[in-house]
């Protein structure tokens, strides 16, 4: 399988040390150390029970991006590239985390000391360069930043409350029960346990594991419970509808940066996204490079690029970057699926006409960090086909024969009415409200959804311990848990074609 093969700048303060991530080579790519291994002592299920209570299953860190809503436009690159290297730290930290775990049942103090506080003091330095950045470029920085700095280890079986909020949606702890994640192998690479891991996978990575996993018969209908994802259009209002076929990514454009998030960044995403659409999509890509590229869409006046992390199936696959960042250096291994479907359609609003979206509006949909911040922005839809009125957002469904898992992204459809973007890359962009209209002097714009079907074999779960099990990538701090899902767009349809999808939506017709 192919990947985006353009020259790209890796700054400095980006790169990571891909070795220290893994303590071998396994048949699905660099794999990960044992999160809950013993310490060799002679009973090996009383240790893990033991160690258990030293150890933590992830890091928490307070999500700073989310909190800067007044960034000079003039910053923003500089502050993004600094987010971005928050995040290599959050990624190096995780890392450690996971190769130390001897150490850590030895000394209950070693992930404060040796990671926690070292990277609160890397934190603070970074948050100290954006306060100078944003207060330079004329903006006023908030002086309660350095409050963000520290982070938090997470333990097994605890709930993920992000920062201060309330995870909801069924966060707490997924099966992270502390008794085997990894391959076998301990914190330092040495020996092995009892062989009775029940949440490695065959192949060592951080999750999933057999609670992030649903039968879909068990979910009950129409039981979603977030304002998030609503479709926008209903009987009234603008109710028509433009779809754009734009196949399933055929020409196998993958890479692990994020255009939106840390433009200009080497592995800004630390996972993999697949691309539809707009053929030239990479960290370092301009607008005009947008506006030029080919696009892999039938109607070629829509050049828009549409991403998502990809799924896997951790099979023991060794994919073309099973030994690259953004792949198996950050803990994402196993076969990339391609969906068997990628349906992208635009509707309307369900209480007014919609306003043409300006030329690069740049929208992001869920939260790859929701496992750890929380589920206010977390907008993740999962489903099995003949099922679709039974959505689960933070577990994977388990579907029958003859059925295929959905994924299913409602985009914010309501504009601030004059920027492409804001500094969380968020603010310019909400969600219809109860009632379907748009609040706060927003405009209602057509509002993107996308379904994605894929053809993958059902996981089995035996005594609480899943094989094969699929998993979208993620930044490795976040475990593969299925609410970390997330879409991605930016537009860049031509004039004629925004105003064709602006007129069919509004005059009720269905068009392609």
């Amino acid at each position: 399988m192919g990947r985006n093969t353009r020259k790209r700048r890796t700054p400095l303060a980006t790169k990571v040390v891909a070795g220290a991530a893994a303590l071998a080579v396994g048949g699905g790519g660099l794999v990960w150390a044992n999160f809950y291994a013993s310490a060799h002592e002679e009973n090996p299920a009383h240790n893990r029970t033991r160690s258990a209570a030293a150890q933590v299953a992830t890091i928490d860190c307070p999500d700073v991006g989310q909190q800067l809503s007044d960034v000079p436009d003039r910053a923003r690159g500089e502050v993004d590239g600094e987010l971005a290297t928050m995040d290599s730290q959050i990624t190096d930290a995780y890392k450690r985390l996971a190769t130390t775990r001897r150490a850590q049942a030895g000394d209950s103090q070693f992930v404060q000391n040796a990671i926690l506080g070292p990277l609160k003091d890397r934190r603070k330095a970074i948050i100290d360069r954006i306060q100078l950045e944003i207060n330079r470029a004329g903006g006023q920085a908030d002086d309660n930043l350095d409050e963000l700095a520290q982070c938090q280890g997470q333990p097994p079986e605890q709930p993920q409350n992000g920062d201060g909020q309330n995870n909801g949606d069924g966060q707490d702890g997924d099966g992270q029960n502390g008794d085997g994640q990894g391959d076998g192998q301990n914190g330092d690479g040495q020996g092995q346990d009892d062989g009775q891991n029940q949440d490695d996978n065959g192949n060592g990575v951080a999750g999933p594991v057999a609670d992030d996993f649903i039968d879909i018969n068990d979910v009950e209908p129409n039981s979603r419970n977030s304002q998030n994802g609503l479709a926008a259009n209903g009987d009234g209002g603008s109710t028509g509808t433009f779809t754009t076929d734009c196949g399933v990514n055929e020409n196998d454009l993958f890479n692990s940066d994020n255009l939106i998030a840390a433009p200009g960044v080497d592995n800004g995403a630390h996972h993999v996204h697949d691309y539809v659409g707009n053929q030239d999509n990479d960290a370092f890509s301009s607008d005009e490079d947008l506006a030029n590229a080919d696009t892999s869409c039938q109607n070629q006046g829509d050049k828009s690029t549409y991403y998502w992390p990809v799924l896997r199936l951790q099979d023991g696959t060794e994919e073309f970057d099973a030994n690259d960042l953004g792949g198996g250096a950050d803990g994402n291994v196993g076969k990339i699926l391609k969906p068997a479907q990628a349906e992208l359609k635009f509707v309307g609003n369900q209480r007014s006409d919609v306003v043409a979206m300006p030329k690069f509006l740049r929208i992001i949909t869920g939260d790859a960090k929701s496992f750890t911040n929380g589920d206010a922005n977390a907008n993740s839809s999962w489903s099995c086909t003949g099922f679709e009125d039974r959505q689960v957002t933070d577990k994977y469904p388990l579907c029958p024969e003859g059925s295929q898992v959905v994924r299913t992204s409602n985009f914010q459809s309501c504009w601030d009415g004059q920027n492409i973007d804001s500094a969380n890359h968020r603010d310019h962009m909400a969600f219809v409200q109860a009632d379907g209209s748009c609040g706060n002097g927003f405009q209602a714009i057509p509002q993107l959804q996308v379904r994605l079907v894929y053809d993958i074999p059902t996981p089995t779960i035996e005594n609480g311990s899943v094989q094969n099990p699929y998993a979208v990538d993620s930044f490795p701090e976040q475990l593969h848990k299925p609410i970390t899902d997330h879409n991605d767009f930016i537009n860049v349809m031509d004039e004629d074609l925004m105003n064709e999808v602006v007129d069919c939506i509004n005059s009720g017709e269905d068009c392609q």
